[in-house]
């Protein structure tokens, strides 16, 4: 049994910085998490993506934002589990909460605070004959480890920015790749189409457009596509390795949606009017996977909500204590680990 003071459901952003605000109320923390890795869908999803309203950061890519935040945090030595999926909810006598994952991990903690972004993304599957037969012996719906596709022919079907960023970095990579699109024309970044384009040009890359892959081909593993020209209908076989269909996620609540909590057009209903706390008390929902009137799913939003979160839980935890905010420039931060960032001593003159 892991215990903590806040469990948090979701290791994105608004998670990680939850941990930094309940850290300075001394608070620790444990991060559970369906991926492999933290940082949400900015791990996952855009890494190399920029953004553009952060605080502070006129431009900062999505990847870099969770490793700043994964070195503002690390003094407070958070727990994770990771590659796990938060499955049921159970509310003790005493009112603490056990929370277990699909593989059996037990967490124990005070204070649940889901913060699963918009919650479990499960890929949209192309509508092909035998497609499960081929999952994970050829066909992957997400690229976890580029690696894995050294000196393979590789087919990835997809218009937008995932298809187009990843036909551009596996062309170093596999032995051949082919970039199928059902439209001549891509959804993703200006500079990405050309630099398809280019690697077109310098035999890098196989382009067919306008098509579709109709068929998969293969006994035990995959090995070929049939792919059709949607104008034309003409169909052609092509050889591959691996076959990486990237049509986007879809969100799902997922095992969340049977906790009991208010459900309202797939997000979690909070009262923000004071500190996002869901209809079971204890239980806090931040960050995109919650709603409330007036609601913007914004990342420097879940920052803010994540603090008064933190703000609460204290309090919960904590009920004949009287907590007074100091200021990170005047306390500095002391983290669990002995370290200190010491705030600047205010200098005295006097004037004589």
């Amino acid at each position: 049994m892991i215990k903590t003071d806040i469990l948090i459901i979701g290791a994105g952003p608004t998670g990680l910085f939850a941990v930094f605000e309940a850290g300075l109320l001394k608070l620790r923390c444990h991060l559970i998490d369906a991926l492999a890795q933290p940082g949400g869908q900015c791990s996952e999803i855009y890494p190399k993506k920029p953004i553009y309203d952060i605080p502070g950061f006129p431009e900062v890519l999505a990847g870099e934002l969770v490793d700043n935040l994964m070195e503002q945090i690390k003094p407070f030595q958070p727990g994770f589990t990771l590659g796990e999926r938060a499955d049921t909810l159970e509310k003790l006598d005493d009112g603490t909460f056990v929370v277990t994952t699909n593989k059996g991990t037990k967490h124990h903690a005070p204070i649940v605070a889901i913060a699963g972004g918009l919650g479990s993304f499960e890929p949209r599957k192309p509508q092909l004959e035998n497609l499960k037969k081929f999952e994970d012996n050829g066909i992957s719906y997400i690229i976890r480890d580029p690696e894995v596709y050294r000196d393979k022919k590789v087919l990835i079907a997809g218009g937008g920015d995932s298809a187009l960023d990843w036909s551009i970095f596996l062309a170093d990579v596999a032995k051949e790749v082919t970039l199928v699109h059902r439209r001549n024309e891509f959804r993703g970044a200006l500079d990405s189409v050309e630099k398809v384009q280019e690697l077109k040009n310098k035999g890098k890359i196989n382009l067919i457009t306008p098509a579709e892959v109709i068929a998969l081909k293969g006994d035990q593993k995959l090995e070929g596509l049939i792919v059709e020209n949607t104008a034309t209908k003409e169909q052609t076989e092509v050889a591959v390795d691996n076959f990486i269909p990237l049509f986007g996620l879809s969100p799902k609540l997922g095992p969340l949606a049977d906790w009991g909590l208010a459900i309202e057009k797939n997000a979690i209903k909070v009262d923000n009017t004071l500190d996002y706390q869901t209809n079971i008390p204890g239980v806090y929902a931040i960050g995109d996977v919650n709603t409330y009137p007036g609601k913007l799913k914004l990342i420097l939003c879940g920052f803010h909500e994540a603090t008064l979160m933190c703000q609460s839980a204290y309090q919960r935890i904590h009920p004949d204590k009287k907590y007074v905010m100091k200021y990170t420039t005047v306390g500095g931060v002391e983290g669990f680990d002995g370290s200190k960032k010491e705030a600047p001593k205010a200098v005295v003159k006097t004037i004589e």
